[in-house]
């Protein structure tokens, strides 16, 4: 259970909330909403001790779960199942088993009789803590997340970001926490796993909190919805449904709307009869009493709610380039023994959208990584506009602009020192940069963010400056990494805007995606091709996809990977 009593949330002098209090006991399921930036990931990490509230108390009794956007807690050399089974204290215990029973096969007597004893002491603590059936429960989980035995038999460091954190997702359901924190529990899940996830937590029995921008989850799952008011500071709490809350919150920002204007119309009232009264002195103090309780009554007044609206961006055409902007030839990736993809060759053409889908694991981040410099191929070339990215990488990397999956920023900067940053490595002017942050701040509704620490940035607000980082100098290509993770639905809808507006005037734009279903309409709004990327034979298929529509050649592309995954 946690309690939270009159808690206030500052980062540095701004003000998050204030005056929060709530409670969320068994059978509470708490949608936290809120436009990117109100706050939502802040309080979690306030809620589950990570952060301390600048005042204010939280209370927590029983095991909480707690899945952050980017976890990074647990050894790395630690295999992801024991990772999973350590949620209830299985995993060291399992380890042990396993070293204890490889001992027993030694020629020296003594250490065998010696790890013949451990093992029948760990055996004995594994089955008293339910080891056996709670070892299949996990493996169920596992497997439900798109985690096979593969990847559950390989060290935390060698797998991928998505990988990662669905072993930390699977980790927490498996626990039998009696509180869960999940913060986009659905990032990096293809469409089985966001199916199963939505009944797992129809079905859970203790109190949850989840932030997610997957509106079927939220809506099937949730039985209460917190809305974080960034412009009031404060959490509007209403104990129903999702498609109630909807409802209920449009008419709250109605009668606002209305006791705004009652109030404004008698401060006008007030301040007009004031000024009359004012001429005389004999009513002089009648006069300072009007204009006293207008100026109360205006100080009492909500600010007006930000519109969320898709911005207009008025963005530079990219500079010309030749008829094929992307190339690689012969490209293979290995780690030792792991074949990832063997002598693919690609082209892509000017004014292309490409989505590149796959299994998580497929090799998606692997493929953009060695496309834009950050990782180096076992074989073969990559070709920006003539340049090969690793022979001549500075001319290569001026040409095309590139949102890594891990955002690799400078977070110690302020956001409007970030795209300074960025614009002026790819040699532009101080005039240009300084016009091209505020067009592009304005689109991306970061205006008023650009004077704080991006360290200090929710996860959706980060994803955002570094898209507009990576655009800030109109490159000719842009290779983007799951540009919609962790974005809130007006906000996709601005990056997709942006982003059609970019290949309309001749740019190119390639991108990743883990769940093309979480947002089907954003994804179809984009795409005009599709890669598809597969590991079930140790290689790469490459498919190019030029669709009349992109809906069919969606369609198409996860039907592979759906026939792909059971091969």
């Amino acid at each position: 259970m946690l309690a939270v009593h009159d808690l206030e949330i500052r980062v540095g002098a701004r003000l998050l909330m204030e005056n929060v209090s709530f409670r969320v006991a068994d059978g509470d399921k708490i949608g936290l909403v809120g436009r990117n930036g109100a706050g939502k990931t802040t309080l979690t990490k306030v809620l589950a001790g990570d952060v301390l509230p600048s005042g204010g108390s939280v209370t927590r009794s029983g095991e909480l779960g707690y899945l952050p956007q980017d976890p990074r807690s647990g050894n790395p050399e630690d295999l992801a199942r024991t990772r999973i089974l350590d949620a209830r204290g299985l995993g060291q215990l399992n380890l042990g088993m396993t070293e204890a029973a490889l001992a027993m096969g030694s020629d020296d007597p003594a250490v065998a009789d010696k790890a013949m004893k451990r093992y029948a002491r760990l055996t004995e603590q594994f089955e008293a803590q339910g080891g056996y059936a709670a070892e299949a429960e996990a493996a169920s989980i596992a497997n439900n997340l798109s985690l096979p035995d593969r990847i559950l038999d390989q060290p935390l460091s060698t797998l991928s970001g998505g990988q990662r954190r669905r072993i930390e997702l699977a980790r927490i359901l498996f626990s039998d926490a009696e509180t869960m924190i999940l913060d986009e529990p659905t990032n990096h899940l293809d469409a089985d796993s966001v199916v199963w996830l939505r009944e797992f937590l129809k079905g859970y029995k203790g109190g949850l909190i989840v932030i997610s921008h997957d509106v079927e989850l939220v809506e099937e799952t949730v039985n209460k919805v917190f809305y974080l008011d960034a412009n009031r500071q404060v959490i509007d709490q209403y104990n129903m449904g999702w498609k109630l809350y909807l409802r209920q919150r449009e008419a709250d920002e109605e009668r606002r709307r209305k006791e705004r204007a009652n109030a404004e119309k008698k401060a006008t009232s007030l301040q007009l009869q004031a000024a009359r009264f004012g001429a005389k002195a004999s009513k002089a103090a009648a006069a300072h009493q009007m204009v006293a309780r207008a100026e109360k009554l205006l100080a009492g007044l909500d600010d007006v709610r930000q519109v969320e609206r898709v911005a207009k961006l008025r963005f530079p055409e990219p500079a010309s380039c030749g008829r094929t902007p992307l190339m690689a030839q012969n490209l293979s990736k290995s780690y030792g023994s792991l074949e990832i993809f063997t002598a693919v060759d690609l082209a892509i053409d000017r004014g292309s959208k490409v989505v590149v889908i796959g299994l998580n694991g497929a090799g998606k981040t692997t493929t953009m990584s060695m496309i834009t410099g950050l990782l180096r191929p076992t074989a073969g070339t990559v070709i920006v506009h003539g340049a090969d990215v690793w022979a001549d990488p500075v001319v290569a990397k001026r040409n095309m602009g590139v949102l890594p999956d891990r955002l690799r920023l400078f977070d110690r900067l302020t956001g409007a020192q970030l795209l300074y940053y960025a614009g002026v490595l790819r040699g532009m002017d101080e005039e240009t940069v300084r016009s091209r942050t505020a067009d592009l701040a304005h689109a991306f509704g970061l205006e008023e963010s650009l004077s704080r620490l991006v360290s200090d940035f929710s996860a959706g607000m980060t994803k955002k400056v570094a898209l507009a980082a990576a655009m800030i100098h109109s490159p000719r290509l842009l290779v983007l990494d799951e540009p919609f993770e962790s974005v809130d639905p007006v906000s996709a809808a601005t990056v997709t805007e942006i982003l059609q507006n970019y290949v309309a005037a001749g740019g190119t734009v390639g991108a990743t995606l883990s769940n093309p279903n979480t947002d089907s309409s954003t994804v179809i709004g984009l795409i005009a091709a599709v890669i598809i990327l597969a590991v079930s034979f140790g290689t790469l298929i490459a498919m190019f996809l030029p669709i009349i529509s992109a809906v069919i050649g969606l369609a198409l592309g996860l039907a592979i990977i759906g026939l792909l995954g059971h091969i």
